[in-house]
C-alpha cells in the first residue's frame, strides 16, 4: 500500500477546515439580519371597520363642473341595514329603523319629481294615507311647487342631503353641516315655515359625524326596515310582494318617487295601499320626533 505525501495530506486538513469555518461564518451573519418584509400585493379594496354601509339607491353622476367625491372601493347597494348596527337595537349608529308606535310610515326618497311626485301624491289622497318625503336639495330647488304640494297635502317632508351624496358622511364636520343647510334652505325657500326634523343620509352610508350634525341641526336620523329595492327595478309584483309580506307593525318602508324609472314602483303602489290600509294604520312620521 503507497501512502500519500504528508505535505499533501496535510494541506487538504487545513483546507477542509477554512472552509467548513467559512460555512459557519455565513450562517451565522444571515442569522443575525433582521427578515426582510414581503412586498404588499395591490389588491385595489380597502376596508374600514368605522366606513359607511351602503343600503339605498347609488348615488348619480356628479353635475357638470362640479367636484367628484372620493367613492369607496366598495359597493353603492348592499340590501337594508346589516352592518355597522350599534348597541342601541333596532338603530344603526342612532338612525330610527321604526316609527316607535304600532303605526307604519312609508317614506318616498329622492324627489321630488314632476313625473312621479305628482302620481305618489294624488294615490296617497285617494286611500287617505299620509307620508313622509325624503327630498334631495337640487330636486327642491328645482321643482319648489312640488315641495308646496308635499306639504299642502299633509304630508312630513325629510332632508335627504343636497345631491344623494353617498359618501357625505366621509366628510369634515363643516362641509356635512354646509350640505344639509343648503338642502334646507332649498325646502324653506319653496314652503317657508316647513317643520324638517328628519335626516336621511343616501345610502343608509351612516356614520357617526353625519349623525352627529345632522342631530345639531335639530334633525333626528331616519333609516328603514323594509326595503324591497325598487331601484333596481324588480318590478310591480315583486316591489308589492315584499312590502307586503314583510310589513309589521312600527315598519319603515322604503320606496322611490324619483331617480329614475320609477313606473314599477308606481305601479306596486296601487297594489301596497289596499294592503297595508286593511291591516294597518299609517302615517307621516310626526314633525316633533322628540
Amino acid at each position: 500500500m503507497t501512502r500519500g505525501n504528508p505535505t499533501v495530506r496535510a494541506a487538504g486538513i487545513v483546507a477542509l477546515v477554512v472552509t467548513a469555518l467559512l460555512g459557519s461564518a455565513y450562517v451565522l451573519g444571515r442569522s443575525l439580519i433582521p427578515d426582510q418584509p414581503q412586498a404588499r400585493k395591490t389588491t385595489g379594496v380597502t376596508t374600514n371597520a368605522d366606513g359607511p354601509y351602503y343600503a339605498d339607491q347609488p348615488t348619480e353622476a356628479e353635475p357638470s363642473g362640479a367636484p367628484s367625491p372620493s367613492r369607496g372601493a366598495g359597493p353603492t347597494e348592499a340590501g337594508q341595514d346589516g352592518s355597522g348596527r350599534d348597541s342601541g337595537g333596532g338603530q344603526l349608529f342612532g338612525a330610527h329603523t321604526s316609527t316607535g308606535t304600532p303605526r307604519l310610515a312609508l317614506t318616498f326618497d329622492d324627489g321630488p319629481d314632476p313625473r312621479y311626485t305628482p302620481q305618489v301624491l294624488a294615490m296617497l289622497r285617494e286611500f287617505d294615507v299620509k307620508a313622509t318625503f325624503c327630498v334631495v336639495g337640487e330636486n327642491a330647488q328645482n321643482h319648489p311647487d312640488l315641495i308646496q304640494a308635499i306639504v299642502d297635502g299633509g304630508h312630513t317632508l325629510c332632508n335627504h342631503s343636497w345631491h344623494h351624496d353617498v359618501t357625505l358622511g366621509n366628510r369634515s364636520a363643516d362641509m356635512i353641516r354646509a350640505d344639509l343647510l343648503r338642502t334646507n334652505e332649498a325646502i324653506r325657500a319653496a314652503v317657508p315655515d316647513a317643520p324638517i326634523v328628519w335626516y336621511r343620509q343616501p345610502g343608509g352610508a351612516w356614520t357617526y359625524p353625519v349623525v352627529s350634525v345632522a342631530q345639531q341641526l335639530g334633525m333626528t336620523p331616519l333609516h328603514w326596515s323594509v326595503d324591497p329595492q325598487d331601484w333596481e327595478l324588480p318590478g310591480a309584483s315583486k316591489i308589492a310582494a315584499t312590502v307586503t309580506s314583510q310589513a309589521e307593525p312600527g315598519s319603515v318602508v322604503l320606496l322611490h318617487d324619483a331617480g329614475g324609472d320609477r313606473q314599477g314602483t308606481m305601479d306596486a303602489l296601487r297594489r301596497i295601499l289596499p294592503d297595508l290600509t286593511a291591516r294597518f294604520e299609517l302615517e307621516a312620521l310626526p314633525t316633533d320626533p322628540t
